[in-house]
């Protein structure tokens, strides 16, 4: 499809993604219009060999970075957002594996093994009805329960990207047993005792089939299970949660990307009678594809750089994300104002990618939580900048973070990093004290 931007965004990896984005971009609009699964632009992905590129280099496979991830995400993004979401999911899966190495290997074998032959999808299903975001916290009510051959999942789970088309659930659950534990169990898709609820009706990301899952006495195998530990054990990994809403965010980058595109085409082609050329040489569309192109092309710089330099720096990478975020909002939002109906208009692809933007910062952690985080994180700085003058007989100046050394003293005792709270943690009412040391691993 025509585009403005530089072609080489669209070649990540040694791998040309231009037909695979173009085959996205033509499947799209029915997929989105029918709430359906997109099956071609999942075959267009599996196709091209992107499902496994974050395999580890151990069991042969590329095992890309997360700049390469966050390139290979937004340009899937400008053809159709939510195929880029279901793949992302799996690419994370693996990804996951690469650095942490939890699943059962034969079993992770076996589906390497399967996805040569056809794509495999991965997802977690971890969101409940009660629960809501698991980010927000809380313990799971779906619960696994011990069999003679294994165990028995039973529960309903909410927002499951791509759940008719997935081949695995890994499934959030809490066990039966004394004292209680939790982990991650890998369903298979054609098990028996699984019904997808189909109602994900959402404004936007409609052929990602988030729809909600339900689980009646499925059975899997003993060890068919990821990181089973105890209640009172809370991984919080802040570096990787930062990353990962950021490679999300860049999904939308490729909304946006879109939206532009088709903001500049209706610009060229739209010649009205009493003009006589395209309104696209008037001041006004000049000035509004500059600010577009502002708003867009520094999000996109945003992203790069975060991921390219900051990679470790959780609080970084959500101020990119945030403001990112923002900004492909504002711009998709310019676009569609100043089309008006034609852009209103589901002959169109604008409407679509309007659609498709509002859910940029729905991701966990939402808005709220990210201003707060990064809130706590500036008092936790000043208090460590102000703790470190005192010891040192000095007055605290102003606007320097605590992590950074001042002329003659020690560093400050918490870090931006080490500042960082969970989202729970985050959302404390009013009545509740801020804690006054929050540890967490980066």
């Amino acid at each position: 499809m025509p585009d403005h931007h530089d072609r080489a965004a669209l070649r990540v990896a040694g791998i040309d993604l231009a037909g695979v984005v173009e085959r996205l971009a033509a499947a799209a609009p029915a997929a989105d219009a029918a709430y359906a699964f997109p099956w071609e632009g999942v075959q267009a992905v599996h196709d091209a060999g992107l499902l496994e590129l974050s395999v580890a280099s151990r069991y042969g496979g590329r095992d890309i970075g997360v700049g390469e991830l966050v390139r290979i995400v937004a340009a899937l993004g400008r053809g159709d957002p939510s195929v880029a979401l279901i793949s992302l999911m799996t690419l994370n899966t693996h990804r996951n594996q690469a650095q942490r190495g939890n699943w059962p290997e034969a079993l992770y074998l076996r589906v390497l093994a399967e996805a040569k032959e056809k794509p495999i999808l991965l997802n977690a299903a971890r969101g409940e009805p009660e629960l809501g975001s698991p980010a927000r916290g809380g313990l799971p009510q779906t619960r696994a329960r011990r069999t003679a051959r294994g165990w028995s999942i039973s529960g309903r789970k909410r927002f499951v990207t791509g759940s008719q088309g997935l081949s695995y659930f890994l499934v959030w659950a809490s066990t039966d047993e004394q004292p209680q534990r939790v982990g991650t169990f890998v369903v298979p898709a054609g098990a028996p005792g699984i019904r997808v609820i189909e109602n994900w009706k959402s404004l936007g990301m409609r052929a990602s089939a988030s729809h909600d899952v339900e689980f009646n006495e499925v059975e899997v195998g003993r060890d068919d299970v990821i990181g089973l530990t105890g209640t009172d054990i809370a991984e919080q990994d802040n570096r990787a949660h930062a990353q990962g809403a950021l490679i999300l965010t860049a999904i939308y980058l490729g909304v946006a990307e879109a939206a532009q595109e088709a903001f500049l085409a209706f610009a060229e082609g739209r010649v009205p009678t009493n003009l006589g050329f395209p309104i696209s040489r008037t001041e006004r569309f000049v000035a509004l594809a500059g600010e577009i192109d502002l708003l867009v092309g520094g999000a996109r710089q945003l992203i790069l750089d975060a991921v390219d330099h900051a990679a470790d720096e959780p609080e970084r990478l959500m101020r990119a994300r945030l403001l990112a975020g923002r900004q492909l909002l504002r711009a998709t939002q310019i676009a569609m104002t100043a089309l008006g109906n034609p852009g209103l208009s589901a002959d169109g692809s604008l409407e679509r990618h309007f659609r498709d933007i509002q859910s940029v910062l729905v991701h966990a952690p939402q808005e709220d939580t990210v201003v707060s985080l990064l809130g706590r994180a500036a008092f936790s700085a000043r208090a460590g900048a102000s703790a470190a003058a005192e010891r040192n007989g000095r007055e605290p100046i102003a606007g320097v973070p605590g992590g950074i050394e001042i002329a003659g003293s020690r560093q400050a005792s918490l870090s931006p990093q080490q500042a960082l709270v969970s989202p729970k943690q985050a959302l404390l009412s009013p009545k509740q004290d801020a804690p006054q040391t929050v540890r967490v691993s980066s």
